[in-house]
């Protein structure tokens, strides 16, 4: 699948100029709302603008086939009466669920990462009063038969993705099954799907070139599980820089797991216990770096002057590159937005965007700061 960033195609502008001409005679023509009068029911809002209930409620929904204009104009006297939807009632008028769904697998999939990126997905739903579905299995195969229940059911519109291999088969089961998802990454099975992912390949180039700008040559990399996508991209770009550089890539330099404190500090302890050891690492999160920084003093060397050390900064609040000592250098792009922005494509796909139109890659910004410095001589 060819790597390019998609634009989400927006309503043309005869549409919208269509849409605020309706806007005005809406507002014009129906009276405010009287302080504690009765609520207003969908059959009301319907008679109120003289369309069908079905037509206000697939209005309200986002329904393609809704012309743009009635649906700002639909929104807009739903806004000015005070009519809210009755939730249960809508979805038998519109046979959807007003949920998305996610499947984790197994525990270790609960860390901070998912829940930064959760938090963005909730945020974006709620504004559309619709809620996230989570369903924690087991393994590969009980994951496959909860997409399939999904579909079965109808319980939820559609499915976020995430965490996808090279060749992902859970994506193309989602597209025979008919059930429409965002992918957080990329795979390629062949078929046009949704997607948005970062630029792992070249945040690890970029980190990587620094580094060796700085005269390090043994560079380690802590990366995340193999088979993964990202890690994939991460490890090609680390190695594209170093091959540039005529540096030949050293496998034993070059480490993969989950991020966590403890993986960083153990596999920092191997790392340095290497003749020659590497003078700089670049690490696949910041959960990682804080053990690389507890094994680096453990040993009595000195961050940004015995070694130097980039991280992957996915802009937790709690754990801000910023505020270490030293400061970390970092590639930095934002879990919880991707988790925001995701939850907006999925809207657009349900309101009947093309899958194929939907790619977005997002690059990476290198903040460089004190963790990172010249290679240390005679090494």
């Amino acid at each position: 699948m060819s790597e390019r960033r998609g634009v989400v195609k927006t309503a043309r502008a005869e549409e919208t100029a269509s849409a605020s001409q309706s806007l005005f005679v809406v507002r014009r023509s129906i009276q405010q709302p009287v302080a504690n009068a009765p609520v207003m029911n969908l059959k009301q809002l319907a008679k109120e603008l003289g369309l069908s209930q079905t037509t206000v409620s697939r209005a309200l929904s986002g329904y393609p086939e809704v012309k743009p204009a009635t649906r700002l104009r639909v929104a807009a006297a739903a806004a000015e009466l005070g009519y809210r939807p009755n939730m249960a009632a809508l979805g038998l008028a519109t046979g959807r669920s007003r949920s998305i769904g996610m499947v984790m697998r197994g525990g270790s999939e609960f860390g901070p990462h998912m829940s930064e990126f959760l938090g963005g997905v909730g945020e974006r739903l709620a504004h559309n009063e619709m809620d996230i579905s989570m369903s924690n299995v087991d393994n590969y195969d009980d994951e496959l038969r909860t997409y399939r229940r999904f579909a079965q059911s109808k319980r939820v519109d559609a499915v976020i993705l995430h965490s996808p291999t090279p060749t992902d088969e859970r994506a193309l089961l989602l597209t025979d099954l008919g059930l429409p998802f965002v992918l957080h990454g990329r795979t390629d099975i062949g078929q046009p799907i949704s997607w948005l992912d970062i630029d792992n390949r070249d945040a690890a180039r970029a980190s990587t070139q620094h580094l060796l700008q700085l005269g390090h040559r043994r560079i380690g990399l802590i990366n995340g599980p193999a088979g993964m996508t990202f890690a994939e991209h991460r490890e090609q770009g680390y190695r594209d820089a170093l091959l540039k550089r005529g540096i030949k890539v050293e496998p034993q330099l070059i480490a993969n797991g989950r991020f966590t404190d403890e993986i960083g500090f153990r596999v920092t302890h191997e790392f340095l216990d290497r003749h020659p050891r590497p003078t700089a690492i670049v690490a696949g999160s910041m959960m990682s770096a804080l053990g690389i920084m507890r094994a680096i003093r453990s040993r009595g060397l000195l961050l940004g002057k015995d070694i130097s050390l980039i991280a992957h900064d996915d802009v937790f609040d709690y754990l801000n590159a910023d505020n270490m000592v030293p400061s970390i250098t970092t590639t930095r792009s934002s879990m919880r937005a991707a988790g925001f922005r995701i939850a907006e494509l999925i809207l657009q796909l349900l309101a009947g965007t093309r899958p194929e139109s939907i790619h977005e890659l997002w690059p990476v910004e290198l903040v460089v700061r004190q963790s990172t410095g010249p290679a240390p001589t005679g090494r």
